[in-house]
């Protein structure tokens, strides 16, 4: 049974796995602030550099307009007002966005990478490391744009010392509140998890849908109850180091992370998810929690606009995932989020290159969040994340956001699908939570053995 769970998760992943020996994950060292250099230089140095690895002809800029593909898993509206900054900056360069939904993202592009027929620009996350071990990203390590991008964003897309990916906006996700309900029900935002789920209880009792989830993606569960890990776990000396073992197979979630999963299970014994949330999709979810049918939702900055545009009275609000201590902020699931690389392979690889010299600036940066609030990554870019997340602020000045399939896995998009569709069955009453996390293990071996390491 175990095999047949396997083979729909691996198929993806050994698609690009089984070209490549395993790459190790080392940090890299870059300045701390850009390089005093005038925009006219960075875009000959770019350009000079850009010959070296590519025999694209040399000129940037033509008459003729050239079209870059760009592939993503972000919806188009989430860049939006970056998109058309980039139109009005590269008159002779056209987008031409492609948007592919998660769950077949890694499915499509392996395909048409394999096939020579890949996108110029690729939006990558957890799948980085393998992509840059199959050869299909460019080393973009010299490029003098890095310069601008702080460690600490740099270092999810870091492989064997050399950077093939620059950060977008942090991404993060909490529990969306809405404060009318709150305040009506005389209601306060939980400190504990604990507190949590009473919540769940006192706000059924008075007949109020207390959190809806659309438990048909295996993606919420999984954020949740690793916010869960987040605050019992990853706030621990205990943890130190635990991300890297797991890599190279000396770490197993089934021992680490299982007294916090466990804790996280008690939503569900008490009730507060049901099976029934197996059968709502993303949609229904945010349309009950737009239409003021549900208290809560989980989910993240994407999802604003939406919201906004469903409901425009809606009053609501951003709360961390609490823990255990009422004396310590809660945590956000997220981090360094998505990522631009360059397909190795591109026709237009030095109009490619481009793009994400621009996206290194303070304009680009300031029109990414506005479709998507989220924090900039690029040095000296400061960003109003506004009162919706005033209840956030003491998760963000403690740090508290973190996802490990992002910051630090190796194989992190399929350990965490096969984990999230293991708690599916978990929520169906099938499977133990302690079954779920031996689910995950079982496919970070699987393809740590598939690559050879």
């Amino acid at each position: 049974m175990k095999k047949k769970m396997l083979a729909g998760i691996l198929a993806a992943a050994l698609v690009t796995a089984s070209l490549v020996g395993c790459g190790g994950k080392d940090s890299t060292d870059t300045a701390s602030g850009a390089k005093a250099e005038t925009a006219s230089q960075k875009a000959e140095e770019t350009s000079a550099k850009a010959e070296e690895k590519t025999e694209a002809e040399p000129e940037a800029q033509t008459a003729e307009q050239v079209t870059l593909r760009l592939m993503a898993y972000n919806a188009e509206a989430t860049r939006a007002t970056y998109l058309k900054y980039l139109e009005e900056k590269f008159p002779n360069i056209k987008i031409e966005f492609e948007f592919v939904s998660q769950d077949n993202f890694d499915n499509i592009l392996n395909t048409q990478l394999q096939a020579g027929e890949g996108p110029d620009i690729i939006e990558v996350g957890g799948q980085t490391k393998l992509l840059a071990n199959a050869g299909y990203l460019l080393d973009l390590t010299d490029q003098g744009f890095i310069s601008s991008y702080a460690d600490a964003g740099l270092q999810p897309y870091t492989v064997d010392g050399k950077i093939y990916a620059t950060p977008l906006q942090s991404w993060y996700e909490g529990i969306f509140y809405n404060k009318k309900i709150f305040r009506d029900n005389g209601l306060e935002v939980p400190k504990t998890w604990e507190e949590f789920i009473d919540l769940h209880k006192t706000l059924e009792e008075k007949g109020i849908k207390a959190q809806t989830m659309g438990a048909q993606s295996y993606e919420p569960m999984m954020k949740q109850s690793i916010a869960l890990v987040n605050n019992m776990f990853y706030s621990t000396d205990e943890s130190k180091g635990f991300d890297e073992k797991f890599n190279v197979g000396e770490g197993k979630l089934e021992e680490a992370w299982l007294p916090a999963v466990t804790e996280w299970y008690k939503i569900i014994e008490a009730g507060c998810l049901t099976p029934d949330m197996l059968g709502l999709s993303y949609d229904q979810a945010l349309d009950e929690f737009a239409t003021e049918k549900a208290a809560m939702w989980e989910c993240g900055p994407w999802a604003v606009e939406t919201l906004k545009e469903k409901n425009p009275d809606l009053d609501f609000g951003m709360f961390p995932i609490p823990g255990p201590d009422a004396d310590k902020p809660g945590w956000l699931v997220g981090g360094p989020g998505s990522a631009f690389a360059v397909n190795a392979k591109s026709e237009h690889v030095q109009e490619a290159l481009q793009i994400l010299e621009a996206t290194a600036t303070q304009e680009a940066q300031q029109a990414l969040v506005k479709d998507n609030a989220g924090s900039s990554f690029v040095i000296g870019v400061e960003v109003d994340l506004g009162d919706l997340y005033t209840d956030c602020d003491e998760a963000f000045k403690a740090g508290h956001v973190y996802a490990p399939w992002t910051a630090v896995w190796t194989n992190g998009n399929a350990v965490t699908e096969g984990y999230g569709k293991s708690l599916q069955e978990v929520l169906a009453g099938t499977k133990t939570v302690q079954e779920a996390l031996a689910d995950a293990d079982a496919i970070n071996d699987d393809l740590r053995e598939a690559v050879g390491n």
